[in-house]
C-alpha cells in the first residue's frame, strides 16, 4: 500500500514538472485573421518587355499565427489564391499565364508559412524579418526563404509584407508564349503579398 502511494506521488510530481516545463518554453503566442484589401502580384519580363500580373482584394478569413518556443519561431497558417482571378492588364499575357500555371488542373496557389528568424516587434517603423514558406504551384511543392516587411498603422492593422525570387522551372514549367511565340516571357519571376492583418 506503501509503496503504490509513493509510486502515486511520484507520478503526479513528474507531470507537475512536465507541465512546468511546457509552460516555461512557450513563451509568446500572437493570432491574426487577413483582411479585406490583401494582395498578390508577380512580377515578370519578356524578350521585348516587363508585364506585371496581380491578384487583388484578396479577403479570405484565413488565420495566420506566431509561437515562440524557446528559440524556434513557429509561424502558421496559409493563403490560397485562385489563379483564374491572375489579372496582367493584358488579355494575351493574363490567358498565358494561367494556362501556363495549368488553371484547369491546379486551380490555386497556395503560400503555407513555416517559420521566422526571430519574434517580431510590431511597430510603425517596419520590421525586416525573414522565414521559410512552402509555395505550392502546378501540383508541385517548393520550399524558399522569404524577405518580410511587418508594421502596424494607426488604425491598428497590421501588414505583413513578403517577396521572392522563384522560376517557373522550380515546378516543372516552362515561361508563357504569346503571338505565336514571338514574345517570350523569361523563367524568373518576383513574387510578392502585401496581407492586412487583424489581430483575433
Amino acid at each position: 500500500m506503501l509503496h503504490t502511494l509513493l509510486s502515486l506521488l511520484v507520478f503526479i510530481s513528474g507531470l507537475c514538472v512536465t507541465d512546468l516545463k511546457q509552460k516555461e518554453t512557450l513563451k509568446e503566442t500572437k493570432k491574426w485573421v487577413v483582411t479585406e484589401n490583401s494582395c498578390l502580384r508577380v512580377f515578370g519580363s519578356t524578350n521585348v518587355n516587363k508585364f506585371r500580373c496581380d491578384i487583388i482584394g484578396y479577403n479570405n478569413p484565413d488565420t495566420i499565427s506566431i509561437q515562440s518556443f524557446n528559440q524556434l519561431i513557429s509561424l502558421s497558417g496559409e493563403v490560397n489564391l485562385r489563379i483564374a482571378n491572375f489579372n496582367c492588364y493584358n488579355i494575351l499575357m493574363t490567358r498565358e499565364l494561367r494556362k501556363t500555371l495549368q488553371v484547369n488542373n491546379f486551380p490555386n496557389l497556395q503560400i503555407q508559412f513555416i517559420s521566422l528568424n526571430s519574434f517580431p516587434e510590431i511597430t510603425s517603423k517596419p520590421a525586416c524579418i525573414t522565414g521559410l514558406v512552402d509555395i505550392k504551384l502546378a501540383g508541385k511543392c517548393k520550399r524558399y526563404n522569404i524577405n518580410y516587411e511587418l508594421s502596424i498603422d494607426s488604425k491598428n492593422i497590421i501588414h505583413l509584407n513578403g517577396h521572392r525570387a522563384i522560376n517557373f522551372s522550380d515546378f516543372g514549367l516552362h515561361p508563357p508564349k504569346k503571338i505565336g511565340g514571338m514574345i517570350a516571357a523569361k523563367d524568373k519571376l518576383i513574387v510578392e503579398f502585401n496581407l492586412n492583418l487583424r489581430s483575433i
